[in-house]
């Protein structure tokens, strides 16, 4: 299947399950993968015939930046639904939410989660 990439969106958000987190904020990164058949895209080169990746990006920000969830694993699998209601050409989509400086109990630390759903 053919794809769609946007790599490394970058927001800051205010997703975590400690209150600090929730009140302060942090920068997250989200990637997604969008699966669909990109061939009427190619042969006639209109935006009409694909996914506008425009809109995309907007429904990822809305999502990202105005809901607030405490795990990034329920942020992850809300923006697929989203994105298969949004989209009905999507065939599969993988999320993936990058937390970089996840809090530990000693430190912080890089972590992500990534999740792929294909359209039921």
């Amino acid at each position: 299947m053919d794809k769609i990439y946007l790599d490394q969106l970058e927001f800051f958000a205010y997703h975590g399950v400690f209150d600090h987190e929730k009140r302060d904020g942090q920068t997250f990164f989200v990637s997604a993968v969008l699966e669909l058949d990109l061939t009427a895209a190619g042969e006639s080169d209109d935006l009409e015939t694909t996914v506008n990746y425009g809109e995309v990006y907007d429904l990822i920000a809305d999502v990202t930046l105005n809901r607030q969830f405490d795990l990034i694993e329920k942020l992850a699998l809300t923006l697929i639904e989203e994105l298969f209601a949004a989209f009905p050409p999507l065939t599969a989509v993988t999320i993936r939410v990058d937390k970089p400086k996840a809090p530990g109990t000693t430190c912080k630390f890089p972590a992500a989660v990534e999740l792929r759903r294909e359209r039921k």
